[in-house]
């Protein structure tokens, strides 16, 4: 079994790192700078529960050297996704599963979900359709990530917390190939449960991102006081039940109420949501994906959205005051970028 980490960050290091540990797998990941380096060099060292561990994969920076594979894990961000899509072509065969593992709503989000709105293409998340043509939705399987992890130098990832992917394909079904998939990650020690609705466990997950990555990037709160200071809460809370109906209209479902996912969020406590730590580390911020696509999807619904159409507004004036928004780049500029995202 041959499979490419596309973007061997800090997930995807992670991920790297665990399955190279199976048996009968061949691993590989696409990296950059001294990260490349040390890889290649040293090999890929996690370190979890106290405990170090280094293994050997293959790394590049051009997916050229690395060939077709039968299993990507695109473990980048969803702007930096957008912008290397073009580097997945290499490592792609005919019968290549894509597992996104990106935060927001997916690219694919539309691809199998029936009704009158399949098929329908996300402008926010995938401008000009270049992953729905490239990729192709019938590759795309979701993943929902809940672990937390850290480069803490290069070619040593830190985990944090968490050994959750969870695992879905667009139209639900549980295919030969998700099955394969997610016997691998158990396998690699990780826990990767195969959901019939994966839409509503990205909405989950989106619901507290949508909002309180925003409101704290404006008003450089951490969690704790966006979720419990009266005027932030409740404009997080207005954000939240704008999102959840347009996902219930859209067949989604939420197992837990609009007060406990923000009583959850508070209790986290002084944490820099990832929105807040871009902004001051001067990266290109994250917006589209968690905020403008659910924005989108309330005008293809026929569902206003007046409070996320301020604080959208308003931290999109924020990233481009400080040259960190918009995050796509001049067509012309695509080749640059994307070969930098790919490694990223």
């Amino acid at each position: 079994m041959k499979i490419c980490i596309f973007g061997a960050g800090a997930i995807g290091g992670y991920l790297a790192a665990g399955l190279a540990s199976v048996e009968g797998t061949e691993v590989s990941v696409i990296a950059r700078g001294k990260h490349l380096e040390a890889i290649r060099t040293s090999g890929l060292t996690l370190i979890k529960d106290g405990a170090e561990t280094t293994v050997q994969v293959k790394a590049a920076l051009d997916p050229n050297e690395i060939g077709p594979v039968d299993v990507i894990f695109n473990a980048l961000k969803a702007h930096q996704s957008w912008e290397s899509a073009e580097y997945l072509r290499p490592l792609m065969h005919d019968d290549t599963a894509v597992v996104c593992c990106q935060n927001g709503v997916p690219w694919w989000y539309f691809h199998g979900l029936g009704g009158a709105h399949e098929g329908r293409r996300l402008d926010a998340v995938d401008r000009g359709n270049r992953q729905w043509d490239i990729i192709g939705p019938h590759r795309a399987i979701g993943c929902s990530v809940y672990p937390a992890a850290e480069i803490s130098g290069p070619g040593v990832i830190r985990h944090v917390y968490g050994d959750k992917f969870a695992l879905g394909e667009p139209d639900g079904s549980a295919s030969p190939r998700i099955r394969m998939i997610s016997e691998l990650l158990e396998k690699a020690g990780f826990r990767a449960p195969v959901l019939e609705d994966i839409r509503s466990e990205l909405w989950l997950k989106l619901w507290g991102n949508l909002c309180f990555n925003p409101i704290s990037a404006l008003t450089r709160g951490t969690l704790d006081v966006v979720a419990s200071h009266p005027t932030s809460r409740a404009t997080a809370k207005a954000m939240m039940l704008e999102a959840q109906t347009i996902a219930e209209s859209l067949g989604a479902s939420f197992r837990v109420d609009v007060e406990r996912r923000i009583n959850g969020a508070a209790k986290v406590g002084k944490h820099r949501t990832s929105m807040l730590q871009d902004l001051e580390a001067g990266k290109a911020m994250e917006i589209d994906a968690l905020v403008t696509a659910v924005q989108e999807m309330g005008r293809i619904t026929g569902h206003p959205t007046p409070t996320l159409d301020v604080v959208l507004g308003l931290v999109q004036q924020l990233g481009m005051s400080q040259g960190l928004y918009p995050t796509y780049p001049e067509e012309n500029d695509t080749d640059t970028a994307g070969t930098d995202a790919a490694a990223a």
